[in-house]
């Protein structure tokens, strides 16, 4: 996409972490703008998810599960339930519910992690630079950082398709992975609401949705009677 724009890609021989010290560095060093979560702008921007919410839902959920790479959207979002709260626009606070992947999970661990590996791409990140951040939001709303497995993730994507018909990328289930997990250990409260941030389309990641299916395209002669026989017609 980004190339069809007519951008210049430069494939960076290291993680996201490397890639990101180096940007930090080149935008500090040279006149060069750095859009990554990082950008307050961006963070202020993201804090309009939060106002959505509240707006469809009448009021702030009891829970707001979602995925955590960088944290640049936890962060946004608690901050913009905040925001909101301030202005009179909600009258309460979620517990912020921050997941990450087992092979990626240096909030969990407590520590940063030198080589991240999930199947999650957009949250393999062994150095979330709002990290800080994020465990304020889980300690200040009451909430929870914990990991799921790359399984996990991957069964929350499949359901999703399945059930509901959203085609998401594998790091955007893994809010709904660790709600069903955490579900499993020790249930929500009856009656409780509880929302879950899918924060990427499908199409970022097609590889592994045409994994989960090896096989399932069957080619067939282009007439009636072949398609017919094949459907069981």
């Amino acid at each position: 996409q980004g190339l069809h724009y007519g951008a210049r890609v430069i494939s960076i021989e290291g993680n996201f972490d490397q890639a990101l010290g180096i940007v930090r560095e080149l935008s500090e060093t040279h006149p060069v703008t750095l859009v990554n979560s990082v950008n307050p702008y961006r963070i202020d921007g993201q804090t309009t998810g939060a106002f959505e919410v509240v707006d469809q839902l009448g009021d702030a959920p009891d829970y707001l599960a979602i995925p955590v790479g960088n944290a640049g959207n936890i962060t946004a979002y608690w901050r913009g339930f905040q925001t909101y709260q301030a202005a009179g626009l909600a009258r309460k606070l979620p517990a912020m519910l921050g997941y990450q992947a087992a092979g990626a999970a240096p909030l969990v661990l407590g520590h940063s992690v030198s080589k991240p590996e999930t199947i999650a791409t957009a949250i393999r990140i062994g150095n979330p630079a709002s990290g800080a951040a994020a465990l304020a939001a889980r300690d200040a709303s009451g909430g929870e950082i914990a990991a799921v497995s790359d399984e996990e993730i991957l069964q929350a994507y499949d359901w999703l398709a399945r059930e509901e018909g959203i085609f998401c990328e594998p790091a955007s289930a893994t809010g709904l992975a660790g709600v069903l997990a955490r579900a499993r250990q020790k249930p929500f409260p009856a009656g409780s609401s509880v929302v879950c941030i899918l924060t990427g389309n499908g199409l970022k990641d097609p590889e592994t949705a045409i994994s989960r299916v090896p096989g399932s395209v069957q080619p067939v002669p282009a007439d009636a009677r072949s398609i017919g026989r094949l459907l069981g017609l």
